[in-house]
């Protein structure tokens, strides 16, 4: 059967788009609502949301988990755009489009709408009365948790900043991305099959397709950072190059970026056949499109 993934993504991401509306408070005290919802609404592709739900459907889980779960890692990835824009970290100025939060609304507004957004992610996945078992919230906290810290994206880009000027191996370059931006796209998928019960052969194959689409993820966005304008990207181009950050394009080229790209997306591929799930449609669609988005 052909598998239409712009319909299934768009009647998803409408059930994304209001229920962030809904859970992220206009009304937060000296105007910090505005600034959570500055920097969360009306912008991003919402992938990680995407691959929570598409790893529930695929194993049959609780879907209210699984819209909790994928508004919560939206709220954590839009906390580090807002904390990685900032002067004192990647100093930006434009993001998905339109000006970055500090510049909005000021660094210290800034600062406290991702540090709220970060603490709104688990109080998310914690809800009174709505079906989801004690458990399954405590396993989404903790494949949270462990994603956005020290083990995972905040771990990561603190060695991307002390990467700066130094060259890598490819080794250290994929340590370092497979934590900035890999585990918290991995930790999506990982939570949607959180949200059921798959065996383990499921759980095996969801690790490695989630591990080799964070990978891939990065590789893109080094190649695109060289090859899109701003008005593609919705943010500044070329700033890798001239921060002196390391990436992949940097360290092998942009044909041989562009060709691991394609490998990374060939081991998803592989990972899902693996899986023994029924339907991964959704989950293939979806690491397509980030190896061949052009944003």
């Amino acid at each position: 059967m052909t598998f239409d993934l712009r319909a299934w993504s768009a009647r998803r991401l409408a059930e994304v788009e209001d229920a962030l509306s809904a859970w992220v408070p206009a009304d937060a005290p000296a105007g910090l609502g505005h600034a959570m919802r500055y920097a969360v609404l009306d912008g991003g592709k919402r992938l990680r949301p995407l691959l929570v739900v598409a790893a529930c459907e695929s194993v049959g889980g609780h879907q209210g988990a699984a819209l909790r779960a994928g508004c919560s890692v939206e709220l954590i990835h839009a906390y580090s755009l807002v904390h990685d824009d900032m002067p004192c970290m990647d100093d930006d100025i434009l993001r998905r489009g339109k000006p970055t939060v500090h510049v909005q609304f000021g660094e210290a507004s800034a600062l406290l709408a991702g540090d709220a957004l970060q603490a709104l992610a688990f109080e998310l996945l914690t809800p009174v009365d709505q079906g989801i078992p004690d458990a399954t919230q405590a396993r989404l906290c903790r494949l949270l948790a462990r994603a956005a810290g020290h083990d995972g994206m905040a771990g990561g880009q603190a060695v991307d900043l002390a990467a700066v000027g130094h060259a890598l191996t490819e080794d250290e370059l994929r340590r370092m991305h497979s934590l900035k931006t890999g585990a918290l796209l991995h930790a999506s998928v990982m939570m949607g099959a959180a949200c059921g019960e798959p065996a383990s052969a499921a759980l095996k194959g969801l690790d490695g397709y989630g591990r080799a689409l964070g990978l891939a993820f990065q590789v893109v966005d080094d190649i695109l950072d060289v090859t899109a304008d701003s008005a593609t990207l919705g943010k500044t181009p070329g700033k890798d190059a001239a921060q002196a950050k390391p990436t992949y394009v940097s360290l092998l080229g942009l044909d041989r970026a562009r060709s691991h790209a394609a490998e990374l997306l060939e081991q998803a591929r592989a990972a899902l056949a693996t899986s023994g799930l029924a339907d991964t449609r959704a989950l293939l669609g979806l690491a397509e499109m980030v190896v061949h988005r052009d944003n």
